[in-house]
């Protein structure tokens, strides 16, 4: 952490409850900490913040760089920031990304997402409604969908939750704490985004059992099974249908919903997820 909590140094944060070992440290207290191995999420963290953040041995350990995004400004045309760094693994969070970004020579692996859900949340999918979890949307309007959510909004019932979403409307930032059982209510999610990695508020709607209409963009196309898991369309006015499918016939939802946990079960499980991790870590050890 540092002072006032700037970008990248927020510590807990206020809207997520973390379990005990993970620990809040101050930033010029780093350098004294006994480390196996560093993990970069951004070009400030490797370009900048280990420079300022780490001692020199620090530095010298074994390295990931979790990437988290797909490429820009270009899609197949940008070279990543750790590319032809041989001993720094680069894991990319969806297939779509490792294929799109150009990784040079970095050594790579894919790690889909994972996600806690309180098991007390449910999906009933009593709320005649849908619901949109998405960040900032007005920050990056096009490639968020704001566009496409309004469009939807304005012809079937549907509300948006996410930071900085009160001036659309929205419910604004619901702390994680809660955000599983309000949003189970809901008798189906919407993801209007055009260009991203595969969101996590779908893995989390699926995680739950609530069926997904979303854009068949990205890594959506190969989690997704149009008129099975919900409905998947580069249609808008195909979506806009599948909520109106939805809406007016709650046993199907729910059908798809349980279709939809399966699939979240078998494909984004936490052992799955442990296990990948930790095979992440013996291979940045051996890169080393």
């Amino acid at each position: 952490m540092k002072p006032d909590r700037p970008e990248g140094y927020g510590g807990r944060g206020r809207t997520f409850d973390l379990p005990a070992h993970v620990r809040e440290v101050p930033a010029e207290a780093v350098r004294d900490l006994n480390l196996d191995l560093i993990i970069y999420q951004t070009p400030k963290n490797y370009f900048g913040d280990q420079h300022e953040i780490l001692s020199e041995a620090q530095r010298r350990l074994p390295r990931i760089y979790l990437e988290h995004n797909t490429p820009r400004p270009h899609p197949v045309e940008t070279l990543h920031p750790v590319a032809d760094e041989r001993g720094v693994l680069v894991v990319h969070v969806t297939h779509f990304n490792r294929l799109m970004w150009d990784n040079g020579d970095a050594p790579t692996m894919v790690i889909d997402h994972s996600v806690a859900i309180d098991p007390a949340a449910t999906y009933t999918g009593a709320r005649a409604a849908g619901i949109t979890i998405v960040n900032c949307m007005q920050r990056r309007p096009r490639i968020a969908g704001l566009d496409l959510f309004e469009r939807a909004r304005a012809q079937v019932p549907l509300d948006l939750a996410g930071m900085e979403t009160e001036p659309l409307g929205g419910l604004g930032d619901i702390p994680y704490r809660d955000l599983h059982r309000r949003v189970g209510a809901y008798r189906f999610l919407f993801s209007p985004i055009r260009y991203t990695s595969l969101p996590l508020a779908v893995i989390e709607a699926l995680t739950l059992g609530m069926p997904v209409v979303a854009l068949a963009t990205t890594e959506l196309p190969t989690v997704i099974t149009n008129g099975v898991h919900g409905y998947l369309s580069c249609d808008p006015d195909e979506l806009i249908a599948g909520m109106r499918h939805l809406l007016a016939d709650p046993d199907a939802a729910r059908q798809m919903g349980a279709q939809a946990r399966e699939l979240a079960h078998q494909r984004f499980g936490l052992d799955r997820f442990i296990n990948a991790w930790n095979s992440a870590f013996k291979q940045a050890m051996e890169l080393r």
